[in-house]
């Protein structure tokens, strides 16, 4: 019998096997929650299917629908979401889903929830399917899809202008396309209008997890002002990471300005020196990206046409600080009521001395 409080010898390998013990049933929660939603989400575009049928046979109205969610909320007054909001939006998932293979397959894995978002926000079935799909692969949160959403993924995902094609294999070189947007939405960092290079770069690294959002799935943050030498002397990239299913680092080079043809030399040395120095026998060619304000398409193309390393140029929207920073403060409000004060009996000496309205004052009304 064991003495309480006394440690127990433990056999060697226990840590591990208990890691492993712990793993497995992580992993079988998720997997029950996931069959959990997979069997409301099956049931909710049933009851879709049958209100759209029975209102396209038997002509049914709002009045029913209504009495459908109380008779339903009596029967199980322990379950929430039969509402007759969200019986409607069950109408709206069946009919924006009439194949049950794709409940099962796709929108079957992401919660209620995220269905009913993309049923609001989106109108195509293809953006539709698109939006799930990268939701599933992705584990977006409703917020972060929202987020996706509203700054148009699908239209910047795999759009930056790159040489991938002519630098890498096959394989490679259109997971990489992928990956790289156009724009980069910094929507979070707060600049000004006007702002260097450092700055932008202080700012992307104080919000480090939302950077790491924005360039997607599978990067891994290296180094900030990553040192290299060469020939005896110093170089640093701006940003290194590494991406997990390409195998191979990436190399950002972080611009204020509009883009030159001599940032992607500079890059493209970068890129020859992490494959000399730092790039494994098992790694892939390390690849590079320019981040500049604004670019002009044809010079990018001739910048890139006969470069040898594999190079893509995107630019980034940095929203205004927020609006309460940009507010005057008190006292300028009251040197401008100050002013506006003087200028006002300003104008009444002149309407005093000539007989006439200022020309500010407003027109009589009849």
């Amino acid at each position: 019998m064991t003495t309480p409080g006394r440690a127990v010898a433990l056999p060697a390998d226990y840590q591990t096997w208990l890691a492993t013990l712990k793993a497995r049933i992580a992993t079988s929660r998720t997997r029950a929650a996931v069959s959990v939603n997979r069997e409301l989400v099956a049931l909710y575009w049933d009851i879709g299917q049958e209100i759209l049928a029975r209102q396209d046979v038997e002509g049914w109205g709002a009045k029913v629908v209504d009495q459908v969610a109380r008779d339903l909320r009596g029967a199980f007054p322990d379950m929430t979401g039969f509402s007759r909001a969200n019986l409607m939006n069950m109408r709206a998932f069946a009919a924006a889903w009439p194949s049950a293979e794709i409940v099962q397959q796709v929108v079957g894995q992401i919660p209620w929830g995220h269905n009913v978002l993309i049923l609001q926000k989106l109108s195509t079935p293809q953006e539709r399917t698109w939006y799930a799909l990268q939701t599933v692969d992705h584990g977006w949160s409703r917020a972060v899809l929202a987020h996706q959403i509203e700054s148009r993924l699908i239209e910047r995902s795999g759009a930056a202008p790159n040489n991938f094609k002519d630098t890498l294999p096959a394989p490679q070189s259109d997971l990489a396309q992928q990956l790289i947007k156009d724009p980069h939405v910094f929507d979070f960092l707060g600049l000004g209008e006007e702002f260097k290079e450092r700055e932008l770069e202080d700012a992307l690294m104080d919000n480090l997890q939302r950077f790491l959002m924005e360039l997607g799935k599978g990067f891994a943050f290296v180094g900030r002002q990553y040192h290299l030498e060469v020939g005896g002397q110093d170089y640093y990239i701006d940003l290194l990471f590494y991406h997990l299913k390409l195998h191979c680092y990436l190399a950002i080079e972080l611009k204020v300005d509009d883009f030159k043809p001599e940032y992607v030399g500079k890059l493209m040395f970068y890129l020859t020196a992490l494959d000399e120095q730092v790039k494994s026998d098992i790694d892939a060619p390390s690849i590079g990206l320019i981040l500049c304000r604004t670019k002009n398409i044809v010079v990018v193309e001739y910048a890139l046409r006969d470069a040898r390393k594999p190079v893509g140029v995107s630019e980034y929207r940095v929203l205004p600080p927020r609006l309460e920073d940009s507010l005057p403060s008190i006292e300028e409000l009251e040197n401008v009521i100050a002013l506006s004060g003087k200028r006002g009996e300003t104008s009444s000496m002149k309407a005093s001395l000539t007989g006439s309205p200022d020309r500010s004052d407003p027109m009589p009304q009849s």
